[in-house]
């Protein structure tokens, strides 16, 4: 073995040696250092795609485990054999008889299990292999999610098309259920890192701007620090300003429907204290104090405050969130937080060891499981599944002060089900927050809502597209019994253009659709059906044109609209097929319907638009079918 490596590895297994000697018993220590060995032997003659020594990997996955998820000596020792049995000559029983039962069971869980047929794919088998666990113990899928990460660490020594596979899998199905188990930093690495490498020219680009924004801020930023520091004891309150990841960003500009300038919280300030004492009440008490201090200086934007202390997120997550004006002028995003919470949101669900911290979530993880199980001949499983692995949620109370915790972008409709299943089919109408509206309405966190329902009243066949929670999705197609229709060619939800990223996937009867890099439904594909997979180079064609749809806001001004219509028809010679115009307060916005040969055409459209006098903004939006 090159010297290199064996340096490198020597020094990567000392250091996890030396942090469990710590925490585990001489005995325990003995077993892990003979797991190693085992580990060493059987693969010591693979390699990984990189070149290096496959020891690495293993060796990597067992300081996840140890170093970054804190777990104890059988899920380390796991975490060292997990690839042994599906890659070697060794078995189940071989690794039962030398480590026992319980390791036996954690690497049975993360094996592959080899089929000469799957149910519905290799990936899908796998997962529910994966989740069966759950119903036992969650250190499997803590040891699969360490795997999976030094995977995505390492994924750059891959084919593109194999990246896609493996970054489908990754933001589809392990970053929500890092998510759900409170792992915020793996969930956030897990979706980063997944973005980067579906999408790498949007990956950099984005990069690029933290960078300079970093840089453009810098000194605005080191006043505010410095004002802070002046207000608060630093002895015991730790103050770091965050960056948001490339994905993060990315995700909020497409729910904005913005470009990355006007995103709003592209960073924020965290303020970590060490409570004068661990129960809960003393820390929400010393976070107040440190509120109470900040806002007697600075001006709190109203409606900012999130108080997650309490109530938690579902997945744990505990913090208080207000956002303050600076001395420059700009609102900065607080997150207040003990210590303890910050551990915990880097642990989740094994922070706090006590039967009733994990079984609580597992309780409710398993109820969703069997009831998925149940009805899964009507309803999609990994589909039914990743709907409640929520990537955030927030909670809403029924008139009586009832909470209703639901995911992000929830609707009326989704509240109505989780209260009932015949609530939510007879529903006509909702009263959020004593206002009449659409049961389509979005909910937003603290929303009391008031579902109005009639015995005479159906759901709509449109509900469907307007529902997010497992439970509404399958009530509504149980009573529609729909069926989806199979779209060719461009994929209608996502619209992809030549020269943007896309990818191909092949169906039974060899046609091809084609799906830009970061539509959800290609990232679910690629989890689910990753051999159906095509790299594919959509080109330019004169002869074709698409549809696309942008928006534009600016100040008005007189000949503002003329001198749009001027530069899409004259200047670059294309045609508007529609047009719409709102002016409020001077400031104007304009949506345009137009078809173009490709991305790069469009990016032109853009620029130019971009620099007429008076634009502010100009962006692609979705035209809905």
């Amino acid at each position: 073995m090159n010297d290199i490596y064996t340096n490198r590895i020597n020094e990567s297994i000392n250091t996890l040696f030396a942090k469990m000697e710590k925490r585990i018993s001489a005995k325990d220590m003995l077993r892990v250092r003979d797991a190693y060995a085992l580990a060493a032997e059987a693969h010591k003659e693979q390699r990984r795609k990189t070149g290096e020594p496959y020891i690495v990997h293993p060796i990597a996955v067992a300081r996840i485990v140890a170093e970054e998820l804190e777990l104890g000596a059988n899920p380390v020792i796991a975490a060292f054999l997990h690839d042994v049995v599906e890659d070697t000559s060794y078995t189940i029983e071989d690794i039962r008889a030398q480590f026992g039962d319980d390791v036996a069971f954690l690497v049975g869980v993360v094996t592959k299990q080899k089929k000469e047929k799957y149910e519905k794919s290799k990936q899908v088998d796998n997962y529910r292999q994966i989740l069966a666990s759950v119903q036992f113990d969650v250190r499997a899928i803590l040891i699969k999610l360490a795997d999976r990460l030094h995977n995505m660490r390492t994924l750059d020594s891959m084919r593109p098309d194999k990246q896609m596979k493996i970054a489908g899998e990754t933001d589809y199905f392990y970053a929500p259920l890092a998510n759900r188990l409170g792992l915020y930093h793996i969930k956030s690495e897990l979706e980063n890192l997944s973005f980067r490498y579906r999408c790498p020219r949007e990956y950099a680009k984005i990069e690029t701007f933290i960078n300079e924004d970093k840089q453009s801020n810098q000194l605005c930023l080191n006043s505010f620090i410095g004002r802070l520091e002046e207000i608060l004891d630093t002895d015991n309150v730790r103050i770091e300003v965050c960056y948001r990841t490339p994905y993060s960003i990315w995700r909020k500009m497409q729910a904005m429907g913005c470009d990355f300038y006007h995103v709003d919280g592209r960073h924020y300030t965290r303020l970590v204290y060490q409570a004068i004492k661990s129960d809960i009440h003393s820390e929400k008490t010393s976070a107040l104090h440190i509120y109470a201090q900040l806002t007697d200086i600075f001006k709190e934007r109203p409606g900012s405050v999130s108080n997650y202390i309490d109530a938690p997120k579902e997945n744990g997550y505990q913090s208080f969130h207000v956002k303050l004006l600076s001395d420059q002028g700009t609102w900065e995003e607080m997150h207040i937080s003990s210590e303890r919470m910050v551990r915990n949101s880097r642990l989740g669900c094994t922070a706090e060891r006590t039967e009733d911290n994990v079984s609580q979530w597992l309780e409710k993880f398993k109820g969703v499981l069997q009831d998925v199980a149940y009805h899964n001949k009507d309803v999609d499983y990994m589909e039914s599944i990743t709907s409640s692995f929520y990537n955030d949620d927030i909670m809403a109370f029924t008139p009586k002060g009832k909470g209703i915790i639901l995911p992000k972008g929830a609707t009326a409709l989704d509240f109505a089900y989780e209260i009932h299943s015949e609530v939510g089919k007879h529903a006509v109408y909702a009263r959020i927050n004593g206002k009449l509206m659409s049961v389509k309405t979005v909910l937003h966190r603290g929303d009391c809502v008031e579902i109005g329902i009639d015995e005479n009243s159906f759901p709509n066949a449109d509900w469907i597209d307007h529902v997010w929670t497992y439970k509404a999705m399958r009530h509504l197609r149980n009573y529609l019994s729909s069926v989806n229709n199979l779209e060719y060619q461009r994929w209608p939800h996502c619209h992809p253009l030549p020269g943007d990223e896309v990818i191909g996937f092949k169906n039974a009867d060899e046609s091809t659709i084609l799906h830009k890099r970061n539509c959800p439904t290609a990232i679910r594909m690629a989890s689910q059906q990753g051999d159906s997979i095509l790299a594919v180079e959509f080109k330019e064609n004169e002869q074709f044109l698409y549809p696309v749809r942008i928006q534009i806001r600016g100040i008005d001004r007189y000949h503002l609209l003329s001198d749009l219509i001027d530069c899409i028809t004259e200047k670059l010679h294309l045609s508007i097929n529609e047009l719409a115009t709102k002016t409020i307060d001077r400031i104007a916005t304009c949506t345009i319907d137009f078809a173009v040969h490709s991305a790069g055409e469009l990016d032109i459209a853009i620029q130019s638009l971009s620099a007429i006098r008076g634009v502010d903004e100009v962006y692609r939006i979705d035209i809905e079918n």
